[in-house]
């Protein structure tokens, strides 16, 4: 039985670049490639499963690569991340490689080069990193999409409420809308009442064995979404 592709996620809007990028990926390298143009649907994509390198541009529509490899980093994801930047500076290399990232290559980059870069980062990884979130004791292993609790005990989650709290957790402190929520976890082609996501947040509260003295908590934020509140977060 043939192994399966090599997963890579690029995270890049400039639509030519991406476009073209992807098919020698996939055409040259061999790679199968998912397409993420924000940090927003970089996240989302990370949520779901593990790839063994991100390619990472640093300037986004929604934040920067810095910030965002940064935060995976302290979150506990080991992916490689491979930064993809016109910004060639000292300085912007050194901010990269302190970010978390392992590789940095300057636009525009010769081919050749970038697949060498690209096929030496995999080689390095040895296969698919483990992908950990922790929260309140709390452990998510997203490569085999399992939840411990703080004692060891496994907690039985659905696909999608397993996706929910990965997305609750990378999103932490932060309010987020139903309408956002359900593009990230259901996807934006799928139509889904907004009031969904109020069962699964009950669904995951009992799951969890959230009770007043929890180390976390998932407000309601009235006419608008949840907000995930971590302990020492």
């Amino acid at each position: 039985m043939n192994s399966p592709a090599p997963a890579i996620l690029l995270v890049e809007d400039d639509l030519n670049l991406r476009l073209a990028l992807r098919d020698n990926l996939e055409n040259q390298g061999g790679y199968g490639v998912e397409e993420a143009t924000t940090v927003a649907e970089a996240r989302a994509h990370l949520a779901r499963r593990a790839f063994q390198l991100i390619l990472l541009d640093v300037m986004l529509p929604d934040g920067d690569g810095y910030t965002l490899c940064r935060t995976l980093r302290q979150e506990g994801v080991t992916t490689p991340v491979l930064m993809l930047t016109a910004r060639t500076l000292e300085d912007d290399v050194v901010r990269g490689f302190e970010a978390g990232a392992q590789d940095y290559l300057g636009k525009p980059y010769r081919l050749r080069e970038l697949l060498a870069r690209v096929g030496a980062l995999v080689r390095r990884g040895g296969g698919v990193p483990v992908q950990m979130l922790r929260f309140a004791g709390y452990r998510m292993d997203l490569d085999r999409r399992k939840v411990e609790t703080p004692d060891g005990k496994t907690v039985e989650l659905t696909r999608t409420e397993f996706d929910l709290l990965a997305f609750f957790v990378r999103e932490r402190e932060r309010v987020l809308r139903r309408d956002e929520i359900l593009d990230a976890v259901w996807g934006r082609d799928v139509v889904v009442d907004p009031h969904t996501v109020d069962n699964f947040v009950s669904s995951l509260k009992r799951k969890l064995g959230w009770n007043s003295a929890s180390r976390f908590a998932l407000q309601t934020v009235r006419g608008v979404g949840y907000r995930m509140e971590i302990e020492g977060s």
